[in-house]
């Protein structure tokens, strides 16, 4: 049933592929059942509340995303997205929480309206291979930037913006974990990833036990010295900022602003990553397209409209899903298998702390490795597409957001197009978007 239903063999995949690749998305995108509440709580939020609301919507959005689109892609409260909800709409300017959901429902509403009307198709049509190609790199590059920050290896400088971390028993566990998982990769071991992430947890259990003080290296995040703790397995879930929405309040015309940047932010990065993560992993239907696009979008529209009532920022595709789809995962059943991960945590949410960050970071790492691959059927000697690819690929991960790293380059697309005298490639839709990057950029 699963097979017909998912079209495994017609795909090239099985039921154990799909299951481990299912394992290997929630392992490298977990950490957002404890990062979201984090920085919702700062924003008033309440913490227990926003888990619970984090693990529904990444249960619902995911398993949506399998059964009626049939991708391989999770979906989860979107990094970035959060941030912004937190510091600039209500720390910044002032907005109630309550209010602020208000403005991501109404931004879902329009999100919705697009899908429906299959703005994509025009928007995609829109977007040159070229960028396409660079934008799959550019995620790629953003993911493995992750990993390095996760292991402390990547870190804040001063003098020089970024630099090496110090090499502490947490770095070392790391590299070693890492060496381990290349390993395995490169010797096309199944499951690779997933036995890199179970090694690498394990051999971090010393630390803050025999040697090294976890709480020294990531203070933000750990308040033990040891980065691998049992806190117990069982806590009832918490229903506290479920229907907590202000409607009304959040149609202000004072709030228009941040619903157009909500929508914005929440469409280009469900469009990116979905155009990134299936041109790395070759998931294109028949015109090159990425496959089940109209649907996808329509789940993810779903899925960010309905983050709100249960207490959330919104929800979108994940780029962590290229971590399942690099294990060999081709169905919409990774999408289920990793969104039923998710669920037991309504209840099982202190097991969380046994996995620390250290651990999936290389798994992170390798799946920047795997899609880089589009990078080699970009023209580098054609500089009016090469320029452009180059700011995208570079500025998604330098900028630490794949909309801004899209939005730059589209505009210096439309930009050296015009100026080398062949705005005729520019087309209609694209010019559109070039006047929504700027606006995009102003509001953001």
């Amino acid at each position: 049933m699963l097979d017909k239903y998912f079209s495994l063999r017609s795909l090239g995949t099985s039921l154990k592929t799909e299951v481990l690749a299912g394992v290997a998305t929630f392992l490298a995108a977990m950490y957002i059942i404890v990062v979201n509440p984090s920085i919702l709580s700062a924003a008033g939020v309440p913490f227990a509340g926003a888990l619970t609301a984090t693990v529904l919507i990444s249960f619902f959005g995911s398993v949506m995303m399998g059964l009626y689109a049939r991708n391989p892609i999770l979906v989860a409260p979107g990094m970035g997205i959060n941030a912004l909800f937190t510091y600039t709409m209500v720390m910044g300017a002032g907005i109630p929480w309550q209010t602020a959901l208000g403005c991501v429902f109404w931004s879902g509403v329009l999100f919705a309206v697009l899908a429906l009307f299959n703005v994509r198709r025009y928007v995609v049509d829109a977007i040159p291979a070229t960028l396409r190609h660079a934008i799959a790199c550019g995620i790629g590059l953003f993911i493995t930037v992750i990993g390095l920050v996760n292991a402390r290896l990547l870190v804040s400088n001063p003098a020089t913006v970024v630099g090496l971390g110090e090499m502490t028993p947490a770095l070392v566990t790391f590299l070693i974990g890492l060496g381990v998982t290349a390993v395995l990769v490169a010797r096309r071991i199944q499951g690779a990833l997933i036995l890199g992430i179970v090694f690498t947890t394990l051999a971090a259990v010393p630390i803050g036990r025999l040697w090294g003080d976890g709480s020294v290296y990531f203070p933000e995040a750990i308040a033990t010295p040891t980065l691998v703790n049992f806190q117990g397995i069982f806590a009832w879930p918490d229903f506290t900022a479920l229907w907590q929405v202000d409607f009304s309040g959040a149609l202000a015309v004072a709030y228009w602003p941040f619903i157009f940047v909500i929508l914005f932010t929440t469409f280009f990065d469900a469009m990116s990553t979905f155009i990134g993560v299936c041109q790395a992993g070759n998931l294109l239907d028949e015109n090159g397209e990425p496959r089940n696009i109209r649907r996808s979008m329509m789940v993810d529209a779903f899925s960010a409209l309905i983050s709100a009532p249960l207490g959330t920022s919104p929800a979108n595709a994940y780029v962590e899903s290229a971590a399942g789809i690099s294990q060999g995962g081709r169905s919409g059943l990774v999408a289920v298998v990793s969104g039923l991960l998710f669920l037991p945590f309504l209840f099982l949410s202190p097991l969380l702390a046994l996995v620390p960050a250290i651990a999936t970071a290389p798994a992170l790492i390798m799946v920047g490795v795997f899609m880089l691959s589009p990078i080699r059927t970009i023209d580098w000697q054609q500089y009016d597409d090469a320029i452009p690819a180059f700011v995208a690929m570079m500025l998604i991960p330098l900028t630490y957001s794949i909309t801004h790293g899209v939005v730059f380059g589209f505009l210096t697309y439309v930009v050296v197009k015009v100026g080398v005298g062949k705005a005729n490639e520019v087309r209609p839709a694209m010019w559109v978007l070039f006047l929504l990057s700027i606006l995009m950029l102003f509001e953001g």
